[in-house]
């Protein structure tokens, strides 16, 4: 018997035009015209992309090897720990993760998954962070939330310095100062147009020299000859020998007054720096002129010789710190951190690095590169002239409003501040610090004054942490400029 037979539906024929409103209409719902309207978002996409990203940042925290792993809650459990405070991280991205119930939160609890490449972001889900204990500190979430203040230097404590004697003598301010390598005497030069020479133990005056026709502004005594240099705003540079107490050389060449003055360690070479912007390099035996640094755009106001590349540093007003290739007489690098005049910068008698003062801050920079390390803990907000740096960690800087700050090297903590005492006589605005030195031992500070007066300083022997806490608090922020 034979099945029924299928009737095939009839299509109707349609026109051209027809079929070709239809093949329009379909084009225009696959290229609307609204370029800018991007489609609606799509949950599930949302879902594994968010996913994706939480296993690449967060993919390498596991358990450690102390604990055991054990499950985690399910999509439609609530994420609890253990009894006690849970911390909730939020993640990078704030607008795609609220911390609204139904969304995604990272929570630090008591143990972790083992399977960091499968999470997943469901309706309730939660990624859970290890940590061994309720007070100690899970190594694997201190890299999340590690502070840089953390890891400042916590200071070494120094006993406070105090002024133990007066010398007066000089009939004007006292400008410079130099120490004998033999730590018996120190000269100072003063704007009396005078060098005078003192005994360190009893600060008697033992000699006072003159031949400079203006104030001096830079002293220096050699350790390999007996010859002390000098130098002042009468454009001279003069070397005196101390067995004849007489100069026996000048060396000529500087245009201006000549502010800073230093001798190399190993060669025996000179070098000056004054207002003419250069910094000149002398032979002292020859009297010959090695070279002329000339990159400097305004007064070469500090100087500073090492044995090894860079030989030469120079401070400026320009609010530059230039290091110099001895050997051809070029600028190896410039330094620009500071914003106002470089007066005063200091090496570290021990450690590859130095020191530099300026009106806006005081930084640490290493050596040879020149890295900037970071800049001081607080701001002595003067203009600071002179700058002294011991064995022991201990620096000093002297302002032009007679403040003398002591500060620990290694953390930039400045613990003591002190304030001049002008001699009587003189007008509160002459409490102004123009150098400063340590003694070859590091024991004692000597400070050159405007009120015609050299103080010298020591630290306080009966001082302990006890009676002089440290008071430090490591910076929130650091500068890195």
């Amino acid at each position: 018997m034979p099945g029924p037979s299928l009737e095939m539906e009839r299509v109707e024929p349609q026109s051209l035009k027809k079929l070709s409103s239809k093949s329009l209409k379909r084009a225009l719902d696959l290229f609307p015209p609204l370029h800018s309207q991007l489609p609606p978002p799509d949950p599930e996409s949302r879902k594994i992309r968010m996913s994706h990203k939480i296993s690449v940042e967060y993919g390498g925290i596991v358990p450690t090897a102390s604990q055991k792993p054990t499950r985690t809650a399910d999509s439609g459990a609530p994420s609890c720990g253990p009894a006690g405070p849970s911390n909730a991280l939020a993640l990078p991205d704030s607008r795609n993760v609220k911390t609204e119930a139904g969304q995604n939160a990272l929570v630090v609890g008591p143990s972790a998954p083992k399977e960091p490449n499968h999470i997943g972001i469901s309706g309730k889900g939660t990624l859970v962070v290890s940590a061994p204990g309720s007070y100690e500190r899970n190594p694997s979430t201190s890299a999340i939330m590690e502070r840089i203040s953390s890891r400042w230097p916590r200071p070494e404590w120094h006993a406070p310095w105090k002024i133990y004697r007066v010398i007066s003598g000089h009939l004007g301010w006292v400008r410079s100062i130099a120490f004998d390598p033999s730590n018996k005497w120190f000269c100072t030069g003063s704007a009396d147009r005078t060098i005078k020479i003192w005994d360190v133990g009893t600060g008697q005056l033992q000699l006072t020299l003159t031949g400079h026709i203006e104030q001096i502004r830079g002293l220096a005594v050699s350790s390999r000859h007996t010859y002390m240099f000098s130098a002042g705003d009468d454009k001279q540079v003069k070397c005196w020998d101390l067995e004849q107490n007489k100069v026996i050389r000048s060396y000529h060449g500087h245009l201006s007054g000549v502010y800073c003055l230093a001798l190399h360690p190993t060669l025996d070479i000179l070098l000056t720096g004054g207002r003419d912007s250069v910094c000149r390099v002398w032979d002292i035996r020859s009297k010959m002129q090695a070279h002329a640094l000339s990159g400097h755009d305004n007064t070469v106001c500090s100087v500073f010789t090492r044995p090894t590349d860079p030989q030469v540093v120079t401070g400026s007003h320009d609010s530059t710190i230039k290091f110099w290739d001895l050997r051809y007489g070029k600028t190896m690098s410039t330094i620009t951190h500071h914003k106002k005049s470089v007066r005063a910068i200091a090496q570290h008698p021990k450690e590859h690095a130095f020191a530099s003062a300026s009106a806006d801050n005081i930084k640490k920079f290493s050596l040879p590169r020149g890295e900037f390390l970071h800049n001081m803990l607080s701001q002595q907000k003067t203009i600071i002239n002179a700058m002294a740096i011991n064995e022991e960690g201990v620096m000093a800087t002297g302002g032009d409003n007679g403040s003398l700050w002591f500060w620990d090297w290694k953390s930039g903590h400045n613990y003591q501040q002190s304030q001049t005492i002008v001699q009587p006589g003189s007008l509160d605005s002459e409490a102004g610090i123009y150098a400063l030195s340590y003694d070859v031992t590091g024991t004692r500070l000597v400070s050159c004054e405007a009120d015609k007066t050299i103080k010298m300083w020591k630290q306080d022997e009966n001082a302990t942490p006890e009676t002089h806490p440290l008071n430090f608090k490591p910076p929130k922020d650091i500068r890195r400029f």
